[in-house]
């Protein structure tokens, strides 16, 4: 197709286009509610080398990060506590989202450990979370990465 003179008809099939299109991204982008990935009712703590603390301080959960200085690329050992039930898990960013990771969990004398491994992200820090899931419980433990 070469080069056509721009003719009445023509001209008025790309406006009436661009209305279209200007309308549909000035709806979607006034009626956009952000869907959160996790549930309201889910403990959210803060994971530490002890125990996953909530951040109000008072509630804990016997789950444990292990090493305490978390770093990219290496393999990291989550433990829950006293527990009959296998649980589930997945690791995804907070700060930035880099995929979805999932948790291996084996079955020790006090629980269940869990190992992943989170890539190194191009900040110095990262924010991730844990959503574990144990029967009809959810918690979501949160955590820092060093680069």
């Amino acid at each position: 197709m070469a080069a056509e003179k721009l003719t009445k008809g023509r001209f008025i099939q790309i406006l009436f286009l661009m209305a279209v299109l200007i309308t549909a991204f000035v709806w979607r982008t006034i009626t956009y509610k952000e869907e959160s990935t996790t549930d309201s009712s889910a403990f959210t703590c803060l994971l530490t080398a002890d125990s996953c603390i909530d951040e109000a301080g008072k509630k804990h959960k016997n789950i444990s990060l292990s090493p305490v200085a978390a770093t990219a690329n290496t393999p990291l050992v989550l433990q829950l506590d006293n527990t009959d039930v296998k649980p589930s898990a997945v690791v995804e960013g907070v700060t930035m989202f880099m995929g979805t990771i999932p948790v291996t969990f084996e079955q020790t004398s006090t629980g269940w450990k869990g190992t992943f491994t989170v890539p190194e992200c191009t900040h110095s820090q990262m924010q991730w979370g844990v959503n574990i899931t144990q029967g009809d419980e959810v918690i979501v433990a949160k955590f820092t990465v060093e680069k």
